[in-house]
């Protein structure tokens, strides 16, 4: 589904990634771990298309497609969605109003009111979250929790084949961690992929990866299954030095 191969990437001068590469097949749970600050969400930038980070060099295909010449909106609408640290708060535009034109955007199709609402509404009900969230502003007023489940309504909505969870765990506590996660994981199939973004184990003792991968100085320098995230929690990141395989 997605392939990074030999990605370098900068911004305002300083080189974040360098020969940094990746497979994600689909039906899988890959997951990248590391240390703060070491560019593991410079990768997400670079995958949805944000122009502040500069690719030097390398390539990204999406189901055999070229990426990099995407721009932001056709990401989109190739199924690739990212659920950030913290998502942004958009004032005065309800989920509803939000997901119509989203939708119509992905489609290229007048969007039924009365199906669309119904679809909503069921889907509320199947994740636990308030049908008051389908007319109150974008992430508006939320608390962290609410924020995250707000972005689960519009995934399952919008219904992407490649997911991107950056930081989930951030700002969560272990009841709502466990339900929002086995939310996602209920929502694989086999054409659908996630790339979990994590410095935690906690996220993948329910959501089981199929690979893990370290990230450091750049670029992978380890890799392993979920043995290798429990191994990451006894022993740290910096038990695991630049060269390894």
């Amino acid at each position: 589904m997605l392939e990074i191969k030999d990605l370098t990437v900068s911004i305002n001068g300083k080189t974040i990634l360098e020969n940094f590469s990746l497979n994600i097949n689909k039906n899988e749970i890959v997951t990248l771990m590391g240390p703060n600050g070491i560019g593991k969400s410079t990768i997400c930038k670079v995958i949805m298309g944000d122009t502040n980070y500069k690719v030097e060099n390398g390539s990204i295909t999406y189901n055999g497609e070229d990426l990099l010449s995407m721009d932001v909106v056709t990401r989109s609408q190739k199924g690739i969605y990212l659920v950030s640290q913290n998502p942004i708060e958009i004032e005065g535009v309800t989920n509803a109003d939000m997901l119509r034109t989203a939708l119509e955007c992905k489609t290229g199709e007048h969007t039924n009111f009365f199906e669309f609402n119904k679809k909503v509404t069921e889907i509320c009900k199947k994740l636990n979250i308030p049908a008051s969230f389908i007319h109150r502003g974008v992430n508006e007023g939320m608390s962290g929790g609410e924020k995250k489940k707000n972005e689960l309504l519009h995934l399952y909505i919008l219904e992407p084949k490649l997911i991107i969870l950056d930081e989930l765990d951030s700002g969560l506590d272990v009841d709502s961690l466990k339900e929002l996660t086995m939310s996602f994981k209920d929502y694989m199939n086999e054409e659908i992929s996630i790339l979990v973004i994590t410095h935690h184990i906690s996220i993948l003792e329910y959501l089981k990866p199929d690979h893990v991968h370290i990230l450091k100085n750049g670029r992978i320098i380890k890799s392993g299954n979920y043995e290798l995230a429990k191994e990451i929690e006894k022993n740290g990141f910096s038990a695991y030095e630049v060269g390894e395989n």
